[in-house]
Protein backbone atom coordinates (compact mmCIF):
# COMPACT_ATOMS: atom_id res chain seq x y z
CA UNK A 1 0.00 0.00 0.00
CA UNK A 2 2.78 2.98 0.57
CA UNK A 3 3.93 2.52 -2.76
CA UNK A 4 0.32 3.58 -3.82
CA UNK A 5 0.77 6.34 -1.57
CA UNK A 6 0.65 9.86 -2.06
CA UNK A 7 -0.61 11.50 1.12
CA UNK A 8 2.72 11.72 2.20
CA UNK A 9 4.37 13.99 0.38
CA UNK A 10 4.12 17.81 1.14
CA UNK A 11 0.39 19.43 -0.41
CA UNK A 12 -0.93 16.08 -1.20
CA UNK A 13 -4.11 15.82 1.04
CA UNK A 14 -6.35 12.95 1.21
CA UNK A 15 -8.69 14.67 -1.80
CA UNK A 16 -5.09 15.38 -4.24
CA UNK A 17 -4.42 11.31 -3.86
CA UNK A 18 -7.75 9.97 -4.55
CA UNK A 19 -7.79 12.46 -7.59
CA UNK A 20 -4.55 10.78 -8.80
CA UNK A 21 -5.95 7.02 -8.17
CA UNK A 22 -8.71 8.22 -10.49
CA UNK A 23 -6.51 9.41 -13.03
CA UNK A 24 -4.76 6.46 -13.28
CA UNK A 25 -1.25 7.16 -10.81
CA UNK A 26 -1.66 4.57 -8.86
CA UNK A 27 2.05 3.70 -8.24
CA UNK A 28 5.54 5.71 -7.23
CA UNK A 29 6.32 4.53 -10.29
CA UNK A 30 3.58 5.79 -12.78
CA UNK A 31 4.00 9.26 -10.50
CA UNK A 32 7.66 10.03 -12.87
CA UNK A 33 5.96 8.77 -15.80
CA UNK A 34 4.29 11.52 -18.56
CA UNK A 35 1.13 13.12 -17.53
CA UNK A 36 -2.18 10.91 -16.81
CA UNK A 37 -4.88 10.35 -19.25
CA UNK A 38 -6.75 13.72 -19.83
CA UNK A 39 -3.62 15.26 -20.38
CA UNK A 40 -2.75 16.88 -17.02
CA UNK A 41 -1.91 16.32 -13.52
CA UNK A 42 -4.22 16.87 -10.94
CA UNK A 43 -1.80 18.53 -8.72
CA UNK A 44 0.75 21.36 -9.04
CA UNK A 45 4.05 21.73 -11.41
CA UNK A 46 5.57 22.63 -8.12
CA UNK A 47 3.74 19.96 -5.78
CA UNK A 48 4.29 17.41 -8.64
CA UNK A 49 8.34 18.16 -8.84
CA UNK A 50 8.54 17.66 -5.10
CA UNK A 51 6.95 14.51 -4.79
CA UNK A 52 9.07 13.62 -7.30
CA UNK A 53 12.35 14.59 -5.62
CA UNK A 54 11.44 12.55 -2.39
CA UNK A 55 10.16 9.17 -4.26
CA UNK A 56 13.69 8.28 -3.95
CA UNK A 57 14.11 8.39 -0.79
CA UNK A 58 10.65 6.92 0.41
CA UNK A 59 12.38 4.11 -1.89
CA UNK A 60 15.65 3.37 0.30
CA UNK A 61 13.31 3.67 3.56
CA UNK A 62 11.00 0.77 2.50
CA UNK A 63 13.83 -0.65 1.03
CA UNK A 64 15.84 -0.21 4.51
CA UNK A 65 13.03 -0.87 7.00
CA UNK A 66 12.62 2.45 8.37
CA UNK A 67 9.11 2.66 9.85
CA UNK A 68 9.46 5.74 11.14
CA UNK A 69 10.09 7.58 7.76
CA UNK A 70 6.54 7.38 6.43
CA UNK A 71 5.08 7.09 10.50
CA UNK A 72 6.11 10.77 10.60
CA UNK A 73 4.73 12.00 7.43
CA UNK A 74 1.78 10.33 7.08
CA UNK A 75 -1.71 11.65 8.53
CA UNK A 76 -2.64 9.49 11.63
CA UNK A 77 -5.93 8.68 10.05
CA UNK A 78 -4.04 6.96 7.50
CA UNK A 79 -1.02 5.30 9.15
CA UNK A 80 -2.73 1.96 9.26
CA UNK A 81 -1.22 1.79 5.75
CA UNK A 82 1.87 0.90 7.14
CA UNK A 83 1.15 -2.23 8.38
CA UNK A 84 1.80 -5.11 5.61
CA UNK A 85 5.45 -3.28 5.01
CA UNK A 86 6.75 -4.11 8.76
CA UNK A 87 3.85 -6.45 9.92
CA UNK A 88 7.14 -8.73 9.89
CA UNK A 89 8.91 -6.52 13.02
CA UNK A 90 5.75 -5.63 14.62
CA UNK A 91 5.32 -5.86 18.32
CA UNK A 92 1.69 -6.41 19.93
CA UNK A 93 2.25 -4.67 23.45
CA UNK A 94 -0.05 -4.04 26.63
CA UNK A 95 0.96 -3.03 29.95
CA UNK A 96 -1.23 -3.67 33.15
CA UNK A 97 -0.55 -1.46 36.46
CA UNK A 98 -1.68 -0.93 40.13
CA UNK A 99 -4.34 1.30 38.82
CA UNK A 100 -4.49 3.32 42.36
CA UNK A 101 -4.65 6.00 40.77
CA UNK A 102 -2.49 7.58 43.63
CA UNK A 103 -0.02 8.99 41.35
CA UNK A 104 2.54 6.02 42.75
CA UNK A 105 1.26 3.47 40.10
CA UNK A 106 4.16 1.26 38.50
CA UNK A 107 3.72 -1.37 35.91
CA UNK A 108 2.86 -5.29 36.88
CA UNK A 109 3.25 -6.99 33.62
CA UNK A 110 3.79 -6.31 30.11
CA UNK A 111 2.78 -8.59 27.14
CA UNK A 112 4.82 -8.87 23.95
CA UNK A 113 3.50 -10.92 20.79
CA UNK A 114 5.38 -10.43 17.45
CA UNK A 115 2.94 -12.69 15.62
CA UNK A 116 5.59 -15.93 16.18
CA UNK A 117 6.11 -15.98 19.90
CA UNK A 118 4.98 -14.70 23.15
CA UNK A 119 7.48 -12.71 25.68
CA UNK A 120 6.09 -11.68 29.19
CA UNK A 121 7.48 -9.30 31.81
CA UNK A 122 6.38 -9.05 35.49
CA UNK A 123 7.55 -6.57 38.32
CA UNK A 124 10.02 -7.83 40.45
CA UNK A 125 11.28 -9.83 38.17
CA UNK A 126 12.49 -9.22 34.68
CA UNK A 127 10.58 -6.12 34.11
CA UNK A 128 13.11 -4.30 33.01
CA UNK A 129 14.53 -6.69 30.14
CA UNK A 130 11.59 -5.33 28.15
CA UNK A 131 13.37 -2.10 27.24
CA UNK A 132 16.14 -3.86 25.89
CA UNK A 133 13.76 -6.36 23.68
CA UNK A 134 11.46 -3.88 22.43
CA UNK A 135 14.39 -1.97 20.47
CA UNK A 136 14.48 -4.81 18.25
CA UNK A 137 11.22 -4.13 16.74
CA UNK A 138 10.24 -1.39 13.92
CA UNK A 139 6.16 -1.06 14.27
CA UNK A 140 4.38 -1.18 17.40
CA UNK A 141 0.60 -1.92 17.86
CA UNK A 142 -1.49 -1.20 20.48
CA UNK A 143 -4.92 -0.55 21.62
CA UNK A 144 -5.11 3.22 22.83
CA UNK A 145 -0.93 2.96 23.46
CA UNK A 146 -0.51 6.35 22.34
CA UNK A 147 -2.18 7.50 25.10
CA UNK A 148 -1.59 5.25 27.74
CA UNK A 149 0.95 2.34 27.30
CA UNK A 150 3.67 4.21 26.22
CA UNK A 151 3.50 7.09 28.22
CA UNK A 152 3.62 4.65 30.92
CA UNK A 153 6.53 2.85 30.12
CA UNK A 154 8.12 5.80 29.00
CA UNK A 155 7.71 7.31 32.65
CA UNK A 156 8.44 4.29 34.51
CA UNK A 157 11.68 3.41 32.73
CA UNK A 158 13.14 6.59 31.52
CA UNK A 159 13.28 5.77 27.94
CA UNK A 160 11.97 6.81 24.19
CA UNK A 161 9.95 4.32 22.23
CA UNK A 162 10.80 6.11 19.20
CA UNK A 163 9.04 3.18 16.96
CA UNK A 164 6.09 3.43 14.24
CA UNK A 165 3.35 3.34 16.35
CA UNK A 166 -0.28 2.23 14.97
CA UNK A 167 -2.95 2.73 17.70
CA UNK A 168 -5.99 0.49 16.52
CA UNK A 169 -8.05 2.19 19.05
CA UNK A 170 -8.17 5.36 16.96
CA UNK A 171 -7.28 2.90 13.96
CA UNK A 172 -10.71 0.88 14.16
CA UNK A 173 -12.60 4.11 15.47
CA UNK A 174 -11.88 5.67 11.78
CA UNK A 175 -13.18 2.76 10.52
CA UNK A 176 -16.62 2.64 12.24
CA UNK A 177 -15.58 0.00 14.98
CA UNK A 178 -15.73 1.92 18.11
CA UNK A 179 -15.18 1.20 21.82
CA UNK A 180 -12.80 -0.60 24.27
CA UNK A 181 -10.95 -3.73 23.52
CA UNK A 182 -13.40 -6.11 24.44
CA UNK A 183 -16.56 -4.23 23.14
CA UNK A 184 -14.29 -4.43 19.55
CA UNK A 185 -13.50 -7.88 19.90
CA UNK A 186 -17.20 -9.05 20.68
CA UNK A 187 -18.32 -6.97 17.64
CA UNK A 188 -15.89 -9.22 15.51
CA UNK A 189 -17.41 -12.70 16.97
CA UNK A 190 -13.84 -13.01 19.23
CA UNK A 191 -14.30 -15.05 22.53
CA UNK A 192 -11.50 -15.12 25.44
CA UNK A 193 -13.24 -18.05 27.01
CA UNK A 194 -12.89 -18.23 30.41
CA UNK A 195 -11.48 -14.66 30.70
CA UNK A 196 -14.97 -13.48 28.77
CA UNK A 197 -15.80 -10.57 31.10
CA UNK A 198 -12.62 -9.75 33.08
CA UNK A 199 -10.76 -6.35 32.02
CA UNK A 200 -8.51 -4.28 33.15
CA UNK A 201 -9.79 -3.69 36.92
CA UNK A 202 -9.55 -7.28 37.18
CA UNK A 203 -5.70 -7.31 36.71
CA UNK A 204 -5.23 -4.84 39.47
CA UNK A 205 -7.17 -6.69 41.86
CA UNK A 206 -4.94 -9.95 40.31
CA UNK A 207 -2.07 -8.15 41.20
CA UNK A 208 -3.34 -7.21 44.44
CA UNK A 209 -4.22 -11.18 45.41
CA UNK A 210 -0.84 -11.93 43.92
CA UNK A 211 0.63 -9.60 46.00
CA UNK A 212 -1.33 -10.52 49.12
CA UNK A 213 -0.18 -14.34 48.59
CA UNK A 214 2.16 -14.61 46.28
CA UNK A 215 0.78 -17.57 44.33
CA UNK A 216 1.71 -18.36 41.30
CA UNK A 217 -1.64 -19.77 39.94
CA UNK A 218 -3.40 -15.78 40.66
CA UNK A 219 -0.10 -14.46 38.94
CA UNK A 220 -0.33 -17.12 35.93
CA UNK A 221 -4.00 -15.90 35.55
CA UNK A 222 -3.19 -12.28 35.60
CA UNK A 223 -0.08 -12.70 33.04
CA UNK A 224 -3.28 -14.77 30.78
CA UNK A 225 -5.15 -11.95 30.95
CA UNK A 226 -2.70 -9.70 29.91
CA UNK A 227 -1.29 -12.27 26.88
CA UNK A 228 -4.73 -12.40 25.70
CA UNK A 229 -4.81 -8.48 24.91
CA UNK A 230 -1.61 -8.95 22.41
CA UNK A 231 -2.44 -12.07 20.95
CA UNK A 232 -5.95 -10.42 19.23
CA UNK A 233 -4.06 -7.35 18.20
CA UNK A 234 -2.50 -9.20 15.42
CA UNK A 235 -5.83 -9.97 13.94
CA UNK A 236 -7.61 -6.38 14.63
CA UNK A 237 -4.39 -4.66 12.99
CA UNK A 238 -5.44 -6.69 9.63
CA UNK A 239 -9.16 -6.24 10.09
CA UNK A 240 -8.43 -2.48 10.59
CA UNK A 241 -6.23 -2.58 7.35
CA UNK A 242 -8.43 -4.49 5.64
CA UNK A 243 -11.56 -1.93 6.01
CA UNK A 244 -9.90 0.90 5.28
CA UNK A 245 -8.68 -0.74 2.52
CA UNK A 246 -11.30 -1.22 1.06
CA UNK A 247 -12.33 2.66 0.90
CA UNK A 248 -9.57 2.63 -1.86
CA UNK A 249 -8.73 1.24 -5.63
CA UNK A 250 -6.41 -1.50 -4.05
CA UNK A 251 -9.60 -3.64 -1.96
CA UNK A 252 -8.21 -6.78 -3.73
CA UNK A 253 -5.20 -6.78 -1.85
CA UNK A 254 -7.07 -7.79 0.93
CA UNK A 255 -4.83 -9.36 3.84
CA UNK A 256 -5.34 -12.82 5.11
CA UNK A 257 -6.40 -13.19 8.75
CA UNK A 258 -3.93 -14.41 11.01
CA UNK A 259 -4.19 -17.86 12.48
CA UNK A 260 -5.04 -16.78 16.28
CA UNK A 261 -1.62 -17.05 18.48
CA UNK A 262 -1.84 -19.58 20.78
CA UNK A 263 -1.75 -18.17 24.92
CA UNK A 264 0.86 -20.13 26.60
CA UNK A 265 -0.98 -19.55 29.84
CA UNK A 266 -3.91 -20.52 31.36
CA UNK A 267 -6.57 -18.69 33.97
CA UNK A 268 -7.35 -20.07 37.02
CA UNK A 269 -11.32 -20.38 37.36
CA UNK A 270 -10.90 -21.20 40.58
CA UNK A 271 -9.13 -17.75 41.12
CA UNK A 272 -11.44 -16.08 38.43
CA UNK A 273 -14.37 -17.41 41.01
CA UNK A 274 -12.47 -16.14 44.48
CA UNK A 275 -11.95 -12.74 42.47
CA UNK A 276 -15.86 -12.64 41.98
CA UNK A 277 -16.73 -13.74 45.36
CA UNK A 278 -14.32 -11.39 46.93
CA UNK A 279 -14.93 -8.08 45.02
CA UNK A 280 -18.31 -8.77 43.03
CA UNK A 281 -21.03 -10.38 44.76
Amino acid sequence: MLENTFCHFPGIGLKTEAKLWNAGVLTWDDLEKDAPAGGSWPVGPGRLATARSLLDACRTALDAGDARVFYRDLPPQEQWRIFPHFRHSAAYVDIETTGTGCGMDHITTIALYDGREVKTYVHGRNLEDFVDDIAAYDLLVTFNGKCFDVPFIEREFNCTLDQAHIDLRFVLKAAGIGGGLKKVEHQLGLSRGDLDGVDGYWAVLLWKEFEATRDETVLETLIAYNVEDVIALELLAATAFNLHLERTPFAHRRLDPPLPGLNPFAASTAVLDTIRRRYFY
